[in-house]
């Protein structure tokens, strides 16, 4: 079986890097929305998504782009890279993604369909459930699920065997890996066909042998991001000092709350929301005091970098 056809359930900050990069990449690209208001806020993504990709492309053609630290792999390899030919690329990309709002006719012809919904289960077992009739017979299907394990949800799908987990780091054009892990009714030929798929967007696929929570990125950050709210909420310092804590101690370019505005303080808000129900003498975080934040910010609009301010402000182009 090729992919051809992929379709994005969700374009947030995520489901629009997946989908422009498969578009980049030659895929022909459906984002499903739920309503009007969805389109509203994703197309301005994919807009910027085309300067971050023309900008990226510009600097990756001079000397100073030439660096690891620049250099986007998921844009082209060094030894091949064509300027002219990635730009073109990029205009084709952004002409060629479609937003639909009815489901059925999204997924009508598709090959692959990529859920990137928020990390709430009922809506994902919901989406699930008016997904799986919809589908053609060929349909994969795969979650893009940051901490919610697929067996959850393989029997909502009316196609157990073909669905999976295809997970991705943010900045897809630079952090270019893909994590493909199986729940225990998929068919191998189908994680094969995933595995493929991810190298053919120019993701590394990194294969993860057995169910796991977080998969490997995540399994190693949140606790992280945990750990970073944690001394914030609990009066310990603030997000400044924690970041620069962090990245000047170990030379990661990034702190944790610097971290949170790039993925999102929704996405956040949901992963913490599951942890509640632990109680508080056996919660290693001040979860209560995380979400409480953490909503403040969001009802305050600060969702992050997407928005122009999270726990920094930024410029927005």
């Amino acid at each position: 079986m090729d992919i051809k056809n992929v379709v994005v359930a969700g374009g947030g900050v995520l489901g629009s890097q997946i989908a422009f990069q498969a578009a980049y990449c030659g895929f022909n690209v459906t984002i499903w929305l739920r309503s009007e208001a969805s389109i509203g806020r994703t197309q301005p993504k994919l807009d910027n998504l085309k300067k971050v990709y023309i900008d990226t492309i510009n600097l990756m053609a001079t000397k100073e782009g030439q660096t690891p630290q620049n250099w986007a792999n998921g844009i082209a390899d060094f030894e091949t890279f064509d300027k002219d030919k990635c730009l073109t690329q990029v205009e084709s990309a952004y002409n060629s993604i479609k937003l639909e709002l009815d489901m059925k006719k999204a997924v009508a012809d598709s090959d692959l369909v990529i859920e990137s919904m928020a990390e709430d289960v009922e809506q994902k077992i919901e989406f699930y459930k008016k997904l799986a009739p919809l589908m053609p017979e060929k349909t994969v299907l795969v979650t893009n699920s940051s901490t919610l394990l697929p067996s959850k949800f393989a029997k909502f799908t009316g196609k157990a065997e073909k669905y999976l987990s295809l997970h991705f780091a943010n900045s897809i054009w630079k952090n270019n890996t893909a994590e493909i892990m199986s729940q225990p009714k998929t068919e191998s030929k189908y994680f094969d066909l995933i595995m493929k798929f991810a190298s053919d967007i120019r993701m590394v696929a990194l294969p993860v042998k057995k169910e796991k929570s977080g998969y490997l990125l995540n399994s190693m950050l949140v606790p992280l991001l945990f750990s970073g709210m944690d001394l914030y909420v609990n009066g310990i310092s603030d997000p400044e000092s924690i970041d620069k804590a962090w990245k000047l101690g170990t030379g990661a370019p990034k702190g944790p709350f610097e971290i949170l505005d790039t993925v999102g303080l929704t996405t956040a808000y949901n992963i913490v929301k599951m942890y509640l129900k632990v109680p508080s003498f056996l919660a290693p975080y001040n979860f209560k005091g995380m979400a409480t934040m953490l909503k403040d910010y969001i009802d305050k609009g600060k969702l992050g970098k997407s928005a122009g301010e999270g726990f920094y402000k930024y410029n927005k182009d």
